[in-house]
């Protein structure tokens, strides 16, 4: 998978495979677990160099410092904005001169990406298949095809948990206005939620929709497709160490040069705080919360974008999931369906996947975690 041993220096925190993220000492440990095992090695070496002539302690650290300032130089970080999201590249490259040109074409990819396949975008060729795909089979661009046939993988996989044909009731509610269906309009327009009429055409690479009034979304799947293309073209150019972020998609390319990539966990109820941090490399990332887009009803209720195929309205029980894994075009839809699966059923479901691993924030703030990150001991 890719994961540093993240437990071994706290095995307290992760004795059971769930915790509560209110409790303060796990808080404190939480956020110093980290700083622990990347500043141990330094401390050794501290205390090596103190006991050492002052001669060499001195070749020493300046040795260090022009090996660092040399280090630091390859690296470089560019951002974008695609698919309404900050999108974030950092990776190191020999020749710093050249890094500028590889960002360009990996965000040259996001726009690319954005025109195809967004369901807002009247001239997109998502908008043509929703416009056109019952009335004949759509031919469609390669690209386009397999986020579609992907999508379609998670589906059958998830029991329809993940369904790209949400935005058959998803475009009823605007979370900018704080408007969301009625129940009579919910009624009129479940029935159009069902992957399975969705058909897909491998040799002809056409779409086919069963009714006229189903309409596809790919806000679950295209984020993760397009930071898989990113780091396609990243390894491409010869880069061997990046990190690309989109939202709540991410992918880690090998390490960072000799250290861990650090990444957070967003507290869903605390934008500043983490809920736990994580040293990763190489490996795929990807969070959905009900903090992302919502709001909160007259009747106090929070509406957020995470709905349940099966009623149209949003998903109950958890705060977020961020799943872990090889590719984020899985990962990415995987943490949507888990969110709406449940916490019994989207355990048992990553559990049942090698080399998938998953974190689920519950509603009541407690942390659960796969089989595959519980501790060795246990």
């Amino acid at each position: 998978m890719g994961f540093i041993s993240w437990k071994s220096a706290y095995p307290r925190l992760f004795n059971a495979t769930t915790f509560n993220i209110n409790d303060a000492s796990t808080k404190a440990l939480m956020h110093t677990a980290l700083t622990y095992r990347l500043s141990l090695s330094s401390k050794i070496m501290f205390l090596q160099i103190k006991f050492s002539a002052y001669l060499i302690a001195f070749f020493v650290l300046t040795s260090s410092t022009l090996s660092q300032a040399s280090e630091d130089a390859g690296w470089s970080e560019f951002s974008h904005t695609a698919m309404t999201t900050r999108i974030e590249l950092v990776f190191w490259f020999e020749d710093p001169s050249k890094a500028k040109p590889i960002a360009d074409r990996v965000f040259a990819s996001f726009d690319e990406i954005d025109r195809t396949m967004n369901r807002y975008n009247e001239d997109s060729e998502l908008s043509f298949v929703n416009t056109n795909a019952a009335i004949a089979p759509v031919r469609v661009s390669d690209g386009l095809f397999a986020v579609l046939f992907e999508a379609q993988k998670v589906s059958q996989l998830t029991d329809g948990a993940f369904d790209i044909s949400f935005a058959s009731v998803g475009y009823l509610y605007d979370f900018r206005r704080n408007v969301q269906p009625t129940e009579a309009m919910l009624s009129a327009s479940i029935d159009s939620v069902d992957y399975r009429k969705i058909t897909l055409d491998e040799l002809s690479k056409t779409v086919s929709l069963q009714s006229k009034t189903m309409r596809l979304d790919l806000g679950g799947i295209a984020k993760g497709y397009s930071v898989d293309r990113a780091v396609e073209i990243l390894k491409q150019a010869g880069v061997k160490n990046a990190r690309v972020s989109a939202g709540g998609d991410m992918r880690l390319l090998g390490d960072k040069r000799g250290k861990p990539w650090v990444v957070g966990i967003r507290d869903p109820r605390v934008k500043s705080d983490n809920a736990v941090v994580l040293p990763l490399e190489n490996v795929a990332i990807s969070t959905s919360g009900d903090y992302e887009r919502f709001f909160v009803n007259e009747e106090g209720t929070r509406v957020h974008h995470i709905l349940s195929p099966k009623t149209g309205k949003p998903a109950k029980g958890i705060q977020s999931v961020t799943i872990l894994g090889e590719h984020a075009t899985q990962t990415d839809a995987l943490s949507t369906a888990v969110f709406i699966l449940g916490l019994d059923k989207g355990l048992a479901l990553i559990n049942s996947m090698p080399g998938i691993d998953v974190i689920i924030l519950d509603e009541h703030r407690r942390m659960h975690y796969s089989s595959d990150l519980t501790s060795p001991s246990k």
